[in-house]
């Protein structure tokens, strides 16, 4: 029988049960890919973490994150999860890992009392045609719609229209592969902006806090606002904070992460 260890924590918490918990499971070498998704599966977290020593110049580590249907391509919250594994429960000497992803290099490092991580900045751009399925399943009209990637963007007037949304899951579900951001200024939460995301056509119907979100949300706002250090607040139940930075193609995201689970995985 084969034990995999496999720690959870609460990214972008201030607090236990607060933030967006991940799975991260540390590897010798990689398992099949069937085994990753199965093991994902039964977490039933928004993403499972798994990395793996690199042998690429410049990169400690491999890694690769599952949600409990399929494998992302860019994961900030377990990024920053599997930073916090190998920078505090496991000891890995100095201040900063660096991981390479199907995204690039992404570096994790310390930031006083929590982590920073480094992430691609992902402009949106004005979506042309908004799809039957996106302005049914939202429930709500937003200001603007844009887009970047496999992701579309909803800005509202309020903050409170934000936090108060309740979206038909299943029209959303009928946007395969594509996930849902909404925004708006954060003045009635005392941040810079606000956020929530929904990704049902990927296995998750709203994600606690979104890093790779951010990359997206942090360039607009950045522009929008005229600065490019900005506080965010992700106004999902469990709510999650994060403190970014626009660094011309780069955004870092900051936040803490709380330990709550550590074991083993028994595999035969």
């Amino acid at each position: 029988m084969r034990k995999i260890p496999i720690f959870i924590v609460d990214a972008f918490a201030e607090q236990l049960f607060g933030g967006n918990p991940a799975a991260v499971c540390p590897l010798e070498d990689w398992l099949p890919d069937a085994l990753l998704q199965s093991i994902a599966a039964e977490n039933n977290l928004s993403e499972t973490a798994y990395f793996v020593p690199s042998n690429l110049a410049g990169a400690d580590f491999q890694l690769r994150w599952f949600t409990p249907t399929e494998e992302v391509d860019l994961c900030g919250h377990a990024t920053l999860a599997s930073g916090h594994v190998l920078l505090n429960s496991l000891g890995l000497p100095g201040k900063r890992v660096v991981f390479a992803t199907r995204s690039g290099m992404l570096t994790v490092e310390r930031d006083g009392e929590g982590l920073s991580l480094d992430m691609p900045a992902l402009p949106p751009q004005p979506l042309a045609e908004v799809p039957k399925d996106l302005s049914a399943g939202l429930g709500a009209k937003p200001q603007a719609w844009l887009c970047r990637g496999h992701n579309y963007v909803a800005v509202f007037e309020t903050s409170g229209e934000v936090a108060q949304l309740a979206p038909d899951m299943t029209a959303l579900t009928r946007l395969t592969g594509k996930g849902v951001i909404v925004t708006a200024p954060g003045g009635d939460f005392g941040v810079d902006f606000v956020s929530r995301y929904f990704t049902p056509a990927r296995g998750v119907a709203e994600d606690p806090v979104t890093g790779s979100a951010h990359c997206v949300l942090v360039p607009y706002w950045a522009e929008r606002l005229k600065k490019t250090r900005l506080d965010a607040l992700q106004v999902s139940a469990r709510r999650g904070r994060l403190r970014t930075e626009l660094l011309g193609e780069r955004v870092r995201l900051g936040g803490r992460v709380v330990p709550y689970l550590r074991g083993e995985i028994a595999i035969p």
